[in-house]
């Protein structure tokens, strides 16, 4: 057996930010491997995931999962390779998915590693399509919004990883019409002649709210959350009767230092009886073997069609988050740390 790895680089938090985080809040420093004890596998990460959620950990407001800690490594969507292992079921060559990003190398307890099939997909497809993130689209869209066959469905950040596979799952999946927000005319153009959106709107260009009546005249029936703020409130405004909003995320306000107001028309929830109600992914997991077996299918075929935003290196972690906060990635944002 080759000789293990005895350093590897990892991202640390070094000050909790306050607003927008910056360079100054975090460290890349070079820590000793742990070679892996009774029932743990060391993984080379190969590839990382950066995601919005990730902001919020930095703090300490009470949340649905711990913050990091300071000065110490953080935490996200891994993929990578099996060096060595101390643990039944994993060999030296397995890929798996596990939960030790930020890192070139973790020692992870097996129980906790999912083995992945490089030859069924890409590797980085599991941090994405075929991921959290695709799961999040898929039980948003279908459990938490109810979504039915008929329905009119708008979803803000609609170029990102959840927003474009949730607009993309519900054509599949028969909507009387799909619309999309996005920051950029060349994301607008992606959402409409790619994944297949009816119609698109660029953000910046003018009023969401008067952007979303153009796009959607007949109202909407669904509306999946990725921003909040003005892209919430003009979802209200077009909400049909019994409409479902399910709120995934609100990247709007995650560098906000004072506190954001809300919808100033939630009254008309009650003249369309509509519902808002927010999830987590990790509340849906029931639902994997079924959003694999679905999703996979349509990924296979083409019917489904994703991008990614790839960063080279570990040393660029930090401004792929910088990038993914800024709205900079089309797609799943991921950091390539290995070959």
């Amino acid at each position: 057996m080759s000789a293990l790895p005895t350093t590897g680089r990892e991202w640390h938090l070094v000050a909790r930010p306050q607003g927008w985080p910056t360079a100054e809040d975090f460290a890349l420093r070079e820590v000793p491997v742990q070679e892996p004890g009774e029932g743990q596998i060391l993984v080379r990460n190969l590839f990382v995931s950066v995601d919005p959620y990730m902001r919020g950990r930095m703090s300490t407001a009470k949340s649905y999962v711990a913050p990091y800690e300071l000065d110490r490594p953080m935490e996200g969507g891994a993929v990578g390779q099996v060096v060595a292992s101390n643990a039944e079921g994993f060999e030296a060559g397995d890929h798996v998915l596990h939960w030790f990003g930020w890192r070139e190398y973790a020692t992870v307890r097996a129980r906790t590693a999912v083995k992945v099939d490089p030859a069924a997909a890409p590797l980085s497809a599991y941090l994405g399509v075929l991921g959290m993130t695709g799961l999040t689209a898929y039980a948003g869209l279908l459990r938490t919004a109810s979504f039915k066959e008929g329905d009119a469905v708008f979803v803000s950040g609609a170029a990102g990883a959840v927003g474009s596979q949730a607009g993309q799952i519900a054509r599949l999946k028969g909507a009387s019409r799909v619309i999309g927000s996005a920051g950029s005319d060349e994301k607008v153009k992606l959402l409409v002649e790619e994944y297949g959106f009816d119609a698109a709107f660029n953000y910046k260009n003018g009023p969401v709210s008067e952007q979303l009546r153009e796009a959607a005249p007949d109202g909407i029936d669904v509306y999946f959350d990725n921003v909040g703020g003005d892209h919430l409130e003009a979802a209200i405004g077009s909400l049909n009767r019994d409409g479902r909003i399910a709120v995934c995320g609100m990247i709007s306000v995650y560098n906000a230092t004072e506190p954001a107001p809300g919808p100033r028309n939630l009254a008309r929830l009650i003249q369309t009886r509509g519902h808002i109600e927010g999830f987590l992914v990790g509340d849906h997991y029931d639902l994997q073997p079924q959003f694999v077996q679905e999703v996979g299918a349509w990924v296979r075929s083409g019917e489904l069609k994703y991008r990614e935003t790839v960063v080279e290196g570990i040393e660029n972690n930090l401004e792929a988050f910088f990038g993914v906060l800024r709205g900079d990635n089309t797609g799943k944002m991921v950091v390539k740390v290995g070959d």
